[in-house]
Order: C-alpha cells, then sequence, then structure tokens
C-alpha cells in the first residue's frame, strides 16, 4: 500500500523521463543535456522528493506505465530538439538530436501527467514539448536580437548567456520562487535557441523576456507549468538552484 504524502517523512515520487541520446554523440550539447538531467535528479532528492527515472522499451512499456502511477509529479527536463513534424512543420537543418524515441518517451510521460491530475514541471525542451503537446508551435532557430538567449558554441557550451525574465505576479512559476503576490524579476541560465512561437490553447503566458520572447507558461486549469531556462545550472548560487524544485517538490506533497 503506497504511503500517505501527509505521513512524517514521506518523500514524494517525482518522474524525471531519462534522456536517451549518448554523451558520447559529437554534438556536445547532448553530453551537456545528460550532466543537466542528473542535476535535476540531484535537486529533486536534496529538495525533499524521490526522482524516479523513467525509461521504456517501447510505446506500450507496461514497467513504463506502472512506474508512473506510482508518482506524485513529473519534471521534464532539457535536451535535444523535437521534431518539428510533431507541430507541423518541415524539419530544418539547424535542429539537433531529434529523437523520435525521446519525443515518444516524454509525450507518453507529460499525457499520462496531465490526465493523471499530476503537476508537471517543464524545462527548456520540457517547456517546448508542453507547448507542442498542448497544439502548439516553435521557433525552430532563434533569429539574433536585443536579448542574447544563447551562447555560440565557439564561446564554450558550458557557458550561458544570463539574462533578466519578468515573471507575472500570481502565477505559478512565481510562486516557485517564493511570491505569490508580486511580479518577480529572475536572472536566468539561457541557453536555447529555439522558443514558443503560437502559444497552444490551454496554457497562458507567465514569464517573458525584454524582447518578447515567451520564457514560461501554465495551464491555469491545473497545475502544469514550464520554464525556458535551466534553473538547475550549476553557476547559480546553491540556495538559488534549489528553491524552485523544493517547491515543486512541496506541490506535489500537497496536490490534491
Amino acid at each position: 500500500m503506497q504511503t500517505s504524502r501527509s505521513a512524517l517523512g514521506y518523500r514524494p515520487r517525482v518522474g524525471v523521463p531519462v534522456r536517451l541520446s549518448s554523451s558520447s554523440n559529437p554534438d556536445p550539447r547532448v553530453a551537456k543535456a545528460n550532466a543537466l538531467f542528473e542535476h535535476i535528479v540531484e535537486l529533486l532528492r536534496e529538495g525533499g522528493g524521490e526522482p524516479v527515472p523513467l525509461t521504456a522499451a517501447g510505446p506500450d512499456d507496461a514497467g513504463l506505465t506502472a512506474a508512473m502511477e506510482s508518482l506524485d509529479g513529473v519534471v521534464l527536463p532539457g535536451g535535444g530538439d523535437i521534431d518539428p513534424v510533431r507541430y507541423g512543420e518541415p524539419p530544418s537543418a539547424v535542429c539537433y538530436d531529434v529523437n523520435d524515441a525521446q519525443d515518444e518517451l516524454d509525450t507518453a510521460v507529460a499525457t499520462f501527467a496531465i490526465d493523471a491530475g499530476l503537476p508537471v514541471l517543464g524545462i527548456c525542451r520540457g517547456h517546448q514539448l508542453l507547448n507542442v503537446l498542448y497544439g502548439g508551435t516553435l521557433i525552430q532557430d532563434m533569429a539574433p536580437g536585443a536579448v542574447t538567449h544563447r551562447k555560440a558554441l565557439a564561446d564554450g557550451t558550458g557557458s550561458w548567456a544570463w539574462h533578466e525574465v519578468a515573471v507575472q505576479a500570481g502565477s505559478k512559476v512565481a510562486a516557485l520562487y517564493g511570491s505569490e503576490a508580486d511580479a518577480v524579476t529572475v536572472k536566468i541560465a539561457s541557453g536555447h535557441h529555439q522558443a514558443v512561437a503560437r502559444v497552444a490553447e490551454g496554457l497562458q503566458v507567465s514569464a517573458v523576456a525584454e524582447d518578447g520572447t515567451i520564457e514560461a507558461l501554465e495551464d491555469p486549469e491545473r497545475w502544469v507549468a514550464s520554464v525556458q531556462w535551466h534553473p538547475e545550472a550549476v553557476e547559480l548560487p546553491a540556495g538559488e538552484r534549489l528553491a524552485p524544485f523544493r517547491a515543486f517538490v512541496e506541490v506535489c506533497r500537497n496536490r490534491p
């Protein structure tokens, strides 16, 4: 019998779909995404949760279904680009690490969690995946603009482009950063070359960059939220890294 979430010492079980591309891939962004996955797992554990890596041998894998049925929430991490076919566009040469198995796994986990009423937090690719899953589209490669959203590969793949985002007062994302009633400005670690284009029906924008880039989304009807940035970046102060993950674990603990 599953332990009650109100029990003393209970650690909410938070599913995180694994990254399926090998770090030996010649594109160094793949190894970076895999390392960030591990940081998310560590932060969920440090924040009081029990991270549950999720993988699947196939679309109807019984083990994946059983694992998901035990969850209290889900985090959708960063990674390679979503196949543009999934939002009705032909693939572009600028897309990297497009992996149909990864798209299938992440979509299966997200769909299950939303249907089950579990809290869902999307990060970078996870933010984009939720918009696509809800019916929105993506910018396949962002043109340079007033805000630098990524460093060129030649600048070192370990470096981030740092800039501020304005988070809407009363939003789920604001609450993750400790502010429920007031708007909050967050300095973020940014490394994306894609962004939300058309926002899906059923989602609303909860954070933007100075150039208007959509940096966070949420579903007003359920606890589903996403951020384009990387709150798990190791360059952030330890307390700032941990805070949103600890807050999300509490959302999972207190879900209906």
